[in-house]
């Protein structure tokens, strides 16, 4: 915006797109490349083929594919009821209130991720809440870390939403439950959506909180990336990278083709 002659703003956009190739681009097709790759002794990677995703598809590292999906879907959906009952209920207490409430769902994302696991499984590793050793140690622990972006996507919605809406709907008579139903969650869907696909995307990704509470019958696909690095196996952990990403791709454009029918409607 503040270079005006063709010959600085084309100077700027190569610039631009040098940064992302190199920061962006670059990584992520040496993944692709190594994913493919029967072997790499040179500049180039040779014996291309496809042998790499076929380890990744068979066996634990299918079933590791399977729980992060499992694992995502659920703590995205335990994320997305409570950040949008937090940001529902947040909106109608006094600012001060609003503010600690803020601070406390906005705290796992201020400390590691390895401190949230770690607290999660001193929390849940006693009676009556005794979870270490099951797969619910390790939805709680992905829920806990993706509910402060769900609660922040709907508190931004509900921030810009016109509150005459509300207030047409209580002159007419309506009482609370129906202005929500009817009112306020309608006109939030794509906040929703939009909402539910982050907490889906982090928690596809998580390895921090996982590697400390995670069990040995409930391992995520990042921990089995992580583990065949750990042994050397690079080619094996790029074709799962390379599927986990895309597994998350398809599943966010998914969703948003439903939320955008949802809109629609």
């Amino acid at each position: 915006m503040l270079v005006w002659t063709r010959a600085g703003r084309a100077l700027v956009l190569g610039a631009f797109a040098l940064v992302v190739l190199i920061v962006f681009a670059a990584p992520i097709a040496t993944v692709v490349a190594a994913a493919l790759a029967g072997r790499w002794t040179g500049p180039l990677p040779s014996d291309l083929g496809f042998a790499n995703f076929g380890h990744v598809l068979s066996g634990a590292d299918a079933a590791s594919l399977a729980v992060s999906l499992q694992t995502a879907l659920l703590a995205g959906a335990a994320a997305l009821v409570l950040g949008t009952w937090a940001a529902l209920a947040a909106r109608e207490a006094p600012g001060w209130w609003r503010r600690i409430t803020d601070a406390v769902f906005h705290l796992p994302v201020a400390v590691p991720s390895v401190a949230i696991g770690l607290g999660v499984l001193i929390a849940f590793n006693e009676r009556p809440l005794l979870l270490g050793g099951t797969k619910w140690i390790v939805i709680v622990a992905h829920s806990v870390l993706v509910l402060a972006y769900a609660c922040s996507t709907v508190s931004a919605a509900l921030d810009r939403l016109d509150p005459a809406y509300r207030q047409v709907a209580e002159s007419l008579g309506a009482g609370p439950v129906r202005v929500l139903l009817r009112i306020t969650l309608p006109l939030l869907l794509p906040a929703l959506g939009a909402a539910a696909g982050l907490a889906i995307a982090l928690s596809m990704g998580e390895l921090g909180a996982t590697v400390i509470v995670y069990p040995a019958t409930w391992k995520t696909l990042p921990i089995t990336i992580f583990a065949a690095t750990d042994r050397g196996e690079v080619f094996d952990a790029a074709a799962g990278t390379t599927l986990l990403a895309a597994v998350t791709l398809i599943a966010l454009l998914i969703l948003g083709r439903l939320r955008g029918r949802a809109v629609e409607r």
